[in-house]
Order: C-alpha cells, then sequence, then structure tokens
C-alpha cells in the first residue's frame, strides 16, 4: 500500500525544471566545481583567502568577504593565488582565479576596487545590499575590467529578484530567506517560498539563463537537499562556516556558536544591533539577524536604544566584567543549533555534498521504485 502511495504522489512532484536550469548555468559557468554547488557566505570580517582556499580545495566555490580597503582585498586574494591555481581551460584569455569576492554596493561605488579585480580576475563577484541603478552600475564597471567574472546578487524578495534580473542581468541570484545570519531584508519570507516564488516569477517572464542560489538557515546536506528539491542549483552556507578552522574568528566568539541550540530562539532579528553603534548607516529596509543578547532583551524591555547604548557603556568602563555575548553583535542564523564542532572547511563541503547528494538520491529510488541515485 505504501509503495502505491509513493508512486501515485509522484505524478504530483513537478518538473524539475528550475533545479535543471540552474545546474546547467552553473556547469558552464564554473566547470571545475563539485555540483550541486556548496559556497561559503562572503562574510565580512570572517571569510578570508584561507577560508576560500579550503572550500575550494573541498570542490566548492570559496568567497572571500568585503574587506573595506583595497590593500586588504588584495592580501587575501594573494593568499588564494599562491595556493590554488587559476581556471583557464584551453583558452589562457579566459582565466580567472577560481573564487569569489562579496562587495556591500551601499558603501559606494566600484572604481576603487576595478584595478584589483584587473589584476587578480577572480570567478565571481557577489552584489549585495543595493537597488537596480546600484547593481548596473557595478555589474557594468566589473564586467568592463574582467569579462568572465560571473555577477551574483543576493536579494531578499521577489520584487527584488526582478529589479535586479532588469537591470543588470545577473549570472545568479542569491535568494537569501529571513533565517540568514547577518543582515537581510528586514521583511522577508523563508527560502521555503521565496525560492519557488521567484522562480515562477522568472519562468512566467521567460527568465531562463539565471542560476537561482539558496541562502538562509542551511547548515548541512539536509538543508541543501530541501533547496535543491525547491529549485535551486546549489546552496551558500553562512553560519555553518563560522566553525571552520580557516574562518577568522575569536575563540570565545566561536565558543558561543558550538554552544547554541534553538536557532529560532538563540537568534533575533532586529536594527538595534546596528543601532546600538551610533548612526545607522544601513537603509530602513535591513536589519540583521544576531545570537540574542542583552541588547535586544532590554529594547524588549522597553528601554531606548540611548539607554541600551549608556548601559553598554558603563559596563565596558567599570571593574566589572560582562559577558562576550552581551557586549558584542554575532551575527548567525538560525541554523545555529546546528553547527556542533570545529572542523575543516574543506571537510565541511565534502561532507555536504554527500549527504546532499545521498538524500537526492534516495529520494528518487523510494518514488521511483529503484535504486538509481541521479548523476550530476
Amino acid at each position: 500500500m505504501l509503495r502505491g502511495l509513493v508512486q501515485d504522489a509522484a505524478r504530483f512532484i513537478p518538473k524539475m525544471d528550475s533545479f535543471q536550469k540552474s545546474l546547467q548555468k552553473l556547469k558552464r559557468d564554473f566547470p571545475w566545481l563539485e555540483l550541486p554547488l556548496v559556497s561559503n557566505a562572503p562574510m565580512s570580517g570572517f571569510a578570508g583567502g584561507d577560508l576560500a582556499v579550503a572550500v575550494a580545495r573541498g570542490g566548492g566555490l570559496g568567497q572571500i568577504g568585503f574587506t573595506g580597503t583595497v590593500g586588504g582585498l588584495r592580501e587575501e586574494l594573494e593568499k588564494v593565488k599562491k595556493n590554488i591555481p587559476v581556471e583557464s581551460g584551453n583558452d589562457e584569455s579566459t582565466a580567472v582565479l577560481p573564487v569569489g569576492v562579496g562587495f556591500i554596493v551601499v558603501n559606494g561605488g566600484p572604481r576603487i576596487w576595478l584595478d584589483t579585480l584587473t589584476r587578480y580576475r577572480p570567478a565571481m563577484v557577489w552584489l549585495s545590499f543595493g537597488g537596480g541603478a546600484e547593481f548596473q552600475t557595478w555589474a557594468s564597471a566589473v564586467r568592463a575590467v574582467s569579462p568572465n567574472t560571473k555577477i551574483w546578487v543576493q536579494i531578499g524578495s521577489v520584487a527584488a529578484a526582478l529589479e535586479a534580473v532588469t537591470a543588470c542581468k545577473p549570472d545568479a541570484l542569491v535568494l537569501q530567506g529571513s533565517d540568514a545570519g547577518g543582515h537581510g531584508h528586514k521583511n522577508g519570507a523563508s527560502i521555503i517560498s521565496l525560492l519557488p516564488e521567484v522562480s515562477d516569477a522568472l519562468e512566467q517572464r521567460n527568465i531562463d539563463d539565471v542560476a537561482l542560489i539558496a541562502a538562509g538557515g542551511i547548515a548541512d546536506g539536509r538543508g541543501a537537499a530541501a533547496a535543491l528539491m525547491l529549485g535551486a542549483g546549489g546552496v551558500v552556507m553562512g553560519t555553518r562556516f563560522l566553525a571552520a578552522t580557516e574562518t577568522v574568528f575569536e575563540p570565545e566568539f566561536r565558543d558561543l556558536v558550538l554552544s547554541a541550540a534553538d536557532g529560532g530562539v538563540s537568534t533575533v532579528r532586529s536594527r538595534v544591533f546596528d543601532d546600538i553603534y551610533g548612526q545607522n548607516g544601513w537603509p530602513e529596509m535591513y536589519d540583521g539577524r544576531c545570537m540574542r543578547n542583552a541588547m535586544y532583551d532590554n529594547l524588549e524591555k522597553g528601554l531606548s536604544v540611548e539607554e541600551i547604548r549608556d548601559q553598554i557603556y558603563r559596563q565596558a568602563s567599570s571593574s566589572d566584567s560582562t559577558s562576550v555575548r552581551d557586549s558584542v553583535t554575532l551575527w548567525a542564523g538560525t541554523g545555529i543549533g546546528l553547527v556542533r564542532k570545529m572542523e575543516s572547511a574543506t571537510e565541511i563541503v565534502r561532507e555536504t555534498q554527500l549527504q546532499m547528494k545521498a538524500m537526492v538520491g534516495g529520494i528518487n529510488a523510494v518514488v521511483n521504485g529503484s535504486q538509481n541515485h541521479p548523476s550530476y
């Protein structure tokens, strides 16, 4: 009876058009990668050259986070250049450094970064936190100096996805769900609904040359496999890589991550984590998900941001010690409860790939009544 129910249910499973198109696009753009794609998020301050190299060695797409300075970015790119070869196929003119670089576009224009992009030619540039005009300016400038660099745009809503596609024709959209750690759309949805709705919206407009990448709440192969079922061609994980040995991270912060549980409770979204430091330069449409701490708890109790700030300053100047958790903002997503041990980023990528493929293959076998797993 169970087999009959499963087989009967198979006819309700939609064709995996979005997944297949995304996968084929990623194969063309990054032929050296293990697919479906696994990548670390370009976490500013945490994701440097060492992490990018380790992810690349696992078959994933390593990324360097926004450094804030040209010198800092060049230093991290040099680490990559010394440790992994460029990818050129049969044509040296198409050679790229096989990592991505993240930029926060609300911080300014691309001009100061163009010499560095010309010199290192990263395989991908990830643009985040901007509108159509900003994305168009950045994409045009990057393509002009490094034509083989692919453009990824991070968005958090259907409207933002359509605006980005119209403005700059990105090679991929990173669909950041509300479970993600760090900054994101204040009014957003999880990837459970965001990803298929964006996929449908693109299909309705006959746009099929943009890969869809899922981000937010994914911390292992189970979440990655679910993202593939929703139509993604790959996944980006941030919080999971906070426990990578190559991530730039203070030991006491890492201990907080490893000891956290119940991610939807131990993390919260709010603008207080930026307001607390003075004038908040982030546009109103963005807030951020952080580990819950005294800042947020006091805001819930009715204290003003000014009162919370004064309290933190008084504690910092007194002889009484305060916990790290209550005195800093530790950006993390709801997947934090699934992060339980430190390991190499190479192993994280390989482990996620194996688990993801096993789950997708197992689902295929059950639905089709066979043991034949899909090949990628």
